[in-house]
This record gives structure tokens, sequence and C-alpha cells, in this order.
């Protein structure tokens, strides 16, 4: 199992404890690491530097009782941004109607890279409309993907913004 899982499968339960969700969790660097964990809340609300801070020292805790990364190593916890990485099943449907690039594998119908509008996700496929046409890309063959940052986008994240309390 990669360092990267096992740090998940430790980090999880405390993260989603506290009302947040993993998006993505790297772990890079030669002698010394950075383990960097992306996370949002559960409740839609965008995340604050509070809530990185928060985080932060709650992950911290537990990696040093299990202490999975040999030597020192820096965290790094952040939110996904607008132009987020799409690491779940559940992103692709979220974030259906918005534009998004996404890179396979291995080529499909002759290419890897694929920009347009996402449809969702049906059945362990994503559909995503590319020059007019609607693609379906098993999603077990998408190895990145992220949001491009639009004006829809841009006013879709300043609207849920208004929506939260302050």
């Amino acid at each position: 199992m990669a360092l990267s899982q096992v740090i998940e499968r430790i980090i999880t339960p405390t993260v989603e404890g506290m009302g947040y969700e993993v998006v993505r969790l790297t772990v890079s660097g030669g002698h010394r690491k950075t383990l960097q964990v992306m996370a949002e809340r559960k409740d839609g609300i965008n995340m604050s530097l509070d809530d990185c801070t928060h985080l932060s020292r709650a992950i911290s805790a537990v990696m040093d009782v299990e202490d999975p990364i040999e030597g020192a190593y820096s965290l790094e916890v952040s939110s996904p941004g607008i132009d987020r990485p799409l690491t779940r099943p559940k992103d692709y449907q979220r974030f259906a109607g918005f534009e998004a690039k996404l890179e396979t594998r291995a080529p499909i119908d002759g290419r890897k890279r694929f920009k347009g509008r996402l449809r969702g996700l049906e059945a362990e496929t994503v559909k995503i409309e590319v020059e007019g046409a609607e693609l379906a890309l098993p999603l077990e063959e998408i190895e990145k993907a992220k949001l491009v940052l639009t004006d829809d986008l841009i006013a879709a994240h300043q609207a849920a913004d208004e929506q939260q309390p302050n």
C-alpha cells in the first residue's frame, strides 16, 4: 500500500469527525517530505484560514501518534479552491454543468486530454460534452481532472459565499 493511502486511512476518521472531507492527499519530496492535505467542509461552506489551521493541528496530533513518515516532514493543509481538482466520483455529479479538463491514463479515441462541459457521472462513466459531442469516459481511466476557471464557476462560487452565514 502506498504511503499516501496509509496516511489517508490514519487521518480520515479525525478529519471526518471534525466535519471535513479529504479531497486529495499527496506525499512528495525526497529527504524531507511534504504532506499535502486538501480538504473541504462537509456542510458545503467554503474553507477559511481558521478551518485549515484547526485541521492542521488535529492532523499533526494524529500523525505524531501514528508516525507513518520516516524523519521530518512538512504538513500543508489547504482548500481545493475554485478551480479544484475532481478526485471523487461525487465531484463529477456535483460540478455537472461546469467546464473541466480531464486527462486519461491511455488514449481514448486517439486522445488523452479532454476539455469540455461536465454532464455528470453515470454507471462509473464520466459524461463530458466536448466540441458539441457528448463523450463517455470510464472513471477508472481518468488520471487527472480539474475544473476550469470560468465566469460561470466564479459566479457560482460567489453565490455560495453570499448564502453562507457570517
